[in-house]
């Protein structure tokens, strides 16, 4: 199922105008806090009005005001997750999941909700009240109610931001499985690059109330000009697959045919995985660098140099495994002598590829 949107709204701080189509799986809203993310969503779930607008999943239209049609928000079919789980504190787990199934339609498709606790790994918590979980766990039950309500689309606004790393790091699988198990749409705001990079099928890039870039994460993170979320979000995201597992702690990937080396991730050989990797961890030679403790030397070509206002620029290097950018200044663009076409090598330290930046396996389509 794909989605369409469409929303023209007017606030005292924002005029959002934004239209996109966003393909199944994840579509991520990315941008700093008052692009308008919010507002898309809370438009989608019927909890604000647009001035003009369309959004439709499939054939199901959600409203249009050309024509008039608007589904209050109970009719919509939609599962919402918040930043908390907003659980009912005087039900169990079971009870709570229970109460999203309550809502699904009679003779409809409905998730059984056997398989949905086996895939949020919930099982153990059946019989515990919201009071006994964890921030994590909570998010978990959130996910299993809104799978169980049977919706037509998803919406997750911020399901991270109110945790901590640790907890964020047990939900993120959690939520590459709802991606790539579950046939419905799901519509998720962050402003993490991360989360971006990990989770997402399509990207809307937003700024100020207007979507600056759409298309897939490998695209929208590495380009420069947009920077939804500052320049330090900037990075390329690449696709690999997991060669070995070394005896001294080490992974080594395969990059299309160039060799990267990180900390040793939970992922079985020949996995094919995403990575994403900060432009401000790249440091560019002109020439192949000798007597470096870096393991990760990516050769290549300049392809293109986008200068900043300040003394900063980003550098992109076309290399087998894809381009990879780099955060310079512009002082070192000019000491390298780099400008397109010039030889060049990304040089990437093994440390700085964070957990938080290795995604699950990759689902076919991707």
């Amino acid at each position: 199922m794909s989605l369409s949107v469409r929303v023209q709204h007017h606030l005292s701080d924002l005029d959002l105008d934004v239209s996109f189509e966003a393909p199944p799986g994840v579509t991520v809203l990315f941008g700093r806090s008052g692009s308008g993310k919010t507002t898309i969503v809370n438009a989608v779930a019927g909890l604000l009005r647009p001035q003009a607008g369309r959004v439709a999943v499939e054939d199901w239209v959600l409203f249009d005001t050309d024509r008039g049609q608007w589904l209050p928000p109970h009719r919509r079919r939609l599962g919402y997750i918040f930043q908390e789980g907003r659980l009912f504190p005087h039900l169990t787990v079971r009870q709570n999941l229970a109460y999203g199934r309550w809502f699904a339609p009679k003779g409809g498709r409905r998730e059984e909700p056997e398989k949905v606790i086996d895939m949020l790994g919930i099982g153990r918590l059946l019989d515990r009240r919201p009071a006994g979980l964890s921030g994590g766990e909570k998010q978990r039950v959130a996910i299993g109610r809104a799978l169980l309500a049977s919706p037509r689309l998803i919406l997750a606004d911020e399901p991270l931001a109110a945790l901590d790393e640790a907890r964020k790091a047990e939900i993120l699988p959690y939520f590459e499985r709802l991606r790539d198990e579950v046939s419905v749409p799901i519509l998720y705001v962050t402003h993490s690059a991360a989360e971006v990079a990990r989770l997402a099928t399509s990207v809307v890039a937003l700024q100020d109330g207007k979507a600056v870039r759409h298309g897939p994460a490998s695209e929208v993170l590495a380009d420069p000009a947009v920077a939804p979320a500052g320049v330090r979000a900037v990075g390329a995201v690449l696709e690999v697959q997991v060669a070995q597992h070394h005896a001294d702690g080490l992974t080594e990937l395969d990059a299309n045919g160039a060799r990267l080396f990180l900390p040793r991730i939970a992922h079985e050989v020949g996995a094919r995985l995403r990575i994403r990797i900060p432009a401000q961890e790249v440091i560019l030679s002109n020439q192949k660098p000798e007597g470096l403790s870096a393991l990760n030397v990516l050769s290549g070509t300049v392809d293109s140099i986008r200068s900043g206002d300040g003394p900063g620029a980003i550098v992109s290097v076309k290399t087998p495994a894809g381009n990879v950018l780099a955060r310079v200044t512009r002082r070192s663009v000019a000491a390298l002598n780099l400008q397109a076409g010039s030889p060049c090598h990304a040089v990437i330290k093994t440390v700085a590829l964070a957990p938080q930046d290795v995604g699950g396996r990759i689902a076919t389509g991707l």
